[in-house]
């Protein structure tokens, strides 16, 4: 509190941000830029009380490489948080889950550089690559986080991956009620411990 000749004010706090840096899914493909889960991410954390701004950062199409061009830009505006969300398309191309993992850890590094609270949000193969694949890839996630010391969605899919109730008519993007659930069951309970 800071005092005037006209009395006292409050300094207004300084508003957090978090990015959700992603691919189609973080973009919000099919349905509106409201509709998708950043946006309803920070309905959430409104009705929760919390006065932070959640920046859409989804590119469509993006692979693990293609984040890793771009993370050194996100980082340099200084969010408070970041939610990687990226490994989809990867999958989608049968891309070496080794590399997948080398790019991930490279954009971890990058954020983490930047005292960036990072959230890594782990995605799951299709199990018609096989066990080999689906196993490096499925592990990748809970392997960065424990080797970052990270908070890890386990899967942010969870509870609407193949759910047609839940996602568009191409069965892999999710409609606004999937987004939803994403928004408020699989990261709004590993981001509020965050927060204290």
């Amino acid at each position: 509190t800071v005092s005037t000749s006209s009395g006292a004010f409050t300094a207004k706090p300084k508003v957090r941000t978090i990015v959700a840096f992603g691919d189609s899914i973080t973009a919000g493909y099919g349905i509106t830029i409201p509709e998708a889960y950043p946006q309803l991410l920070e309905n959430a954390l409104t009705r929760n009380g919390k006065n932070i701004r959640v920046v859409n950062s989804g590119v469509s199409g993006e692979t693990t490489a293609g984040g890793l061009r771009r993370a050194s830009f996100v980082a340099a505006q200084k969010p408070d948080f970041v939610i990687i969300a990226l490994g989809g398309n990867d999958v989608l191309r049968g891309i070496d889950p080794a590399a997948t993992k080398a790019n991930l850890a490279g954009i971890i590094t990058i954020f983490k550089k930047e005292d960036i609270v990072v959230i890594l949000a782990g995605m799951k193969s299709p199990t018609n690559l096989g066990p080999i694949y689906v196993e490096a890839f499925d592990g990748l996630y809970p392997e960065l986080a424990k080797e970052y010391n990270l908070s890890l969605i386990p899967f942010l899919l969870e509870g609407v991956a193949l759910d047609a109730t839940l996602n568009q008519a191409d069965g892999i993007h999710p409609n606004q009620n999937g987004a939803q659930i994403i928004a408020e069951n699989n990261i709004l309970p590993k981001l509020l411990p965050l927060l204290k």
